[in-house]
């Protein structure tokens, strides 16, 4: 039969969802920010302007105790009170204002004043009379976390704020400020671009890896020497085989995401989902080079070449595979031919089909005294037909689990085969469409059934099949039932 050729086609990067609020961060410091109030609630925000850096002016006939303790003792900027109200002229040459008001007639002549005189203004409570909201923030300064459901639901910002503190080591703030610290001495180095962008993959490697280590200069001296020794790998590129696992983004493992987030180019299959392209980098071109069986798909030779000429013009490329590279993914072909072309590759695994599927069903693939042996093997050779050099002696042993890739065209002949040789007709087996993804579908029944019932059946997308004793406990037909989240 012969192949449907298709030429790798870049998509275009999807475009950015509606905002509700576009989140900018204000640089404030040696600036005037304005504060019409005293309360507490004005005191919270006079003491964030102070801890950015500005100067604040706070207006008020009366200033809470609150508010008179900040002033005295400000966090960074100073913190002036003026026991008086505000007036138009007070805003002048501000960069910021917030209002602390009562009634809405206030709130809206304080606004107005202020976008007369083009000042970005908040009134606290008041959405109506706001060019900008706060948010919950999350502080490792310089890095800095800001959280708004626009006002929506407060109590579910500051809930995320507090799983945020959880999940962020305070020790980042000391790695933020040794990036900030570096960058010029990065620059004086003389490294190329490349070079200087390996330096900050390495640097953010090892800040998420000892987040609570006080970076030095020996740690800069370090990544340096790291990333001379790389040498012309680095201004040649790199290509990372990775995993996108069986269809679920959440089954993605933590070095993948990294990778995909810090790829120039991604090169996709058709069975890497679109959700787990959401965890690419924005910037990054994606191409899909993908391969369906029997369907178009794009040669191996021109993924090859073109796979080694980015990496050539010295881009980070990311070969993304449904499942995992190393399993039925040609990988030994595109790691040769990097090789052969002095390119630097590397490979993240992924989470294989038939691990997919078993673990949406909770279906252990081996079991004490049932199956000693579990097997992978592929359903059709590369012109199609029934691989001949099949063990079918391994495939008729009851204490094994075979899990079938590719296996819809050639499985009468496979599991006819395979009884012929001495499987028991009757050993279960299942066949499982679309692994992980939330329309996941089964059907299972005994070996010798199950290529017509598969048939009957007309399951659509990728398939896998599974035979052996392990199997027992699953349903007759059925679509899976998505697992609860924990």
């Amino acid at each position: 039969m012969q192949a449907l050729n298709r030429t790798p086609a870049e998509e275009a990067n999807g475009r950015m969802q509606p905002l509700a609020r576009l989140p900018l961060f204000f640089a404030l410091e040696g600036r005037r920010a304005l504060v019409a109030g005293g309360s507490q609630m004005a005191a919270w925000k006079a003491e964030l302007f102070s801890a950015a850096g500005a100067h604040v002016d706070v207006y008020a006939d009366a200033m809470s105790d609150e508010m008179r303790q900040l002033s005295a003792d400000p966090p960074r900027g100073t913190i002036a009170l003026h026991g008086r109200a505000c007036t138009t002229g007070d805003l002048q040459s501000a960069s910021v204002a917030v209002g602390a008001f009562e009634t809405d007639d206030d709130a809206r002549a304080f606004c107005t004043a202020a976008r007369a005189a083009r000042v970005p203004v908040n009134v606290i409570d008041k959405p109506a009379f706001c060019d900008f909201s706060f948010g919950a923030i999350v502080n490792r300064s310089p890095l800095v976390i800001g959280i708004s459901t626009d006002g929506a639901a407060p109590v579910f910002a500051q809930a995320l704020r507090a799983k945020l503190e959880a999940l962020v080591p305070q020790g980042f703030a000391r790695w933020a400020a040794a990036a900030a610290r570096w960058r010029g001495a990065l620059k004086r180095t003389g490294l190329t671009f490349a070079e200087r962008r390996r330096f900050w993959q390495i640097f953010t490697t090892h800040a998420v890896a000892h987040p609570d280590i006080e970076p030095g200069q020996g740690d800069f001296d370090r990544f340096i020497a790291d990333v001379s020794a790389a040498g012309r790998n680095v201004e040649n590129g790199s290509v990372i085989l990775v995993g996108a696992g069986p269809g679920d983004p959440e089954l993605l493992t933590l070095r993948a995401v990294r990778t995909l987030q810090s790829a120039d180019v991604i090169l996709f299959d058709d069975l890497v989902s679109r959700e787990v392209l959401d965890f690419a980098r924005r910037e990054a071109r994606k191409m899909l080079v993908g391969k369906s069986g029997f369907g178009p798909s794009c040669r191996q030779d021109d993924i090859n070449a073109l796979m080694v000429g980015l990496a050539k013009q010295g881009k980070r490329v990311v070969r993304l595979k449904g499942g995992d590279p190393l399993i039925f993914a040609r990988a030994d072909e595109e790691i040769e031919a990097c090789r052969a072309a002095s390119i630097a590759v590397d490979v993240v695994p992924g989470i294989t089909a038939a691990q997919g599927a078993a673990a949406k069903l909770a279906l252990p693939l081996t079991g004490r005294g049932r199956t000693r042996r579990l097997q992978y093997i592929t359903g059709h050779a590369a012109d199609g037909s029934l691989p001949r050099d099949i063990d079918l002696r391994a495939l008729a042993d009851a204490m094994t689990t075979t899990a079938i890739y590719m296996p819809v065209r050639m499985l009468a002949m496979l599991t006819h085969s395979a009884i012929a040789a001495g499987l028991d007709p009757q050993t279960p087996a299942l066949a499982i469409a679309r692994a992980t993804c939330p329309d996941q579908a089964l059907v299972s029944g005994a070996v010798v059934d199950i290529a017509a019932s598969l048939t009957r059946e007309s399951l659509s997308g990728p398939v896998l099949v599974m035979i052996g004793h392990a199997i027992l406990a699953t349903p007759k037909s059925q679509p899976c039932v998505a697992a609860a989240d924990g």
